[in-house]
């Protein structure tokens, strides 16, 4: 069985080293085929030894290759995926966010034919994907890179982050389809009790779920103590998630 490529960005001071360290350990408990774990990063201090890393790839937009840190063009950094090439990846990559606890295994998101597959985000009726978990091809997608390149300011204007502006490009051309339902899930939307049982009951993993994607406030190490991050939301320490998140 050919090996297939497992890829995460980090940049910038948001998310520590630990978040990658701790995707590649959750990873590889959830594995059974031959995989390449890979991180593009701005800095790959902390991140363990054993990860490959590689810088994040210039695009020849010079608002992009120029970005460093946490800055106006926040998650758009993302996109560097689609260089072509990318580096020398080539083949059936899933690309997963650094913020999420992989709660059953990973094998099945290489099964389903498709170009682009990815969550459907919840809370949106049109056709906008959540991009915390999709699979493509490693360098197959060059044309995405070229038509942003073509239309940067629009697009940055027109779309309210870079999932919506890449999951309304591949859905134009018809390469676009989803998971099944319930394998990626929202902690907030679907882990959490809702109304006043939220109070009472920690937060649970809904069956079937393979991955738990932490969007906004709380995030994993927040959860694991209780701290919700906002003043409405009462998160009890959840203990599924400091066993997981490893």
């Amino acid at each position: 069985m050919d090996p297939v490529n497992i890829l995460c960005v980090k940049w910038g001071t948001k998310y520590g080293p630990d978040y990658v360290n701790k995707l590649a350990s959750m990873v590889s408990r959830n594995m059974s085929r031959p995989y390449r774990f890979v991180c593009l990063t701005d800095d790959a201090t902390g991140i363990d030894p054993s990860i490959e890393t590689h810088p994040l790839p210039a695009i020849g937009i010079p608002e992009f290759d120029a970005a460093t840190g946490w800055t106006r063009l926040h998650g758009w950094l993302k996109v560097t995926v689609f260089a072509a090439p990318l580096y020398d990846l080539t083949g059936p990559t899933l690309f997963l966010d650094v913020d999420i606890v992989i709660t059953g295994p990973l094998d099945p998101f290489f099964d389903p034919p498709g170009e682009f597959i990815v969550i459907k985000e919840w809370d949106k009726r049109d056709e906008t994907g959540n991009t915390s978990v999709f699979r493509y091809t490693a360098g197959a997608h060059g044309d995405l890179i070229a038509h942003l390149s073509r239309s940067l300011d629009s697009a940055q204007s027109d779309y309210r982050n870079e999932q919506e502006f890449v999951t309304t490009y591949f859905s134009r051309q018809g390469k676009m389809s989803y998971w099944p339902k319930g394998w990626c899930v929202s902690f907030k939307r679907h882990c959490m009790h809702r109304g006043i049982m939220g109070f009472f009951k920690p937060a649970r993993i809904p069956e079937g779920a393979k991955v738990v994607v932490f969007h906004g406030k709380p995030n994993p190490p927040d959860a694991i103590i209780g701290r919700s991050g906002k003043w409405y939301r009462r998160v009890i320490p959840v203990a599924w998630v400091d066993e997981l998140w490893r």
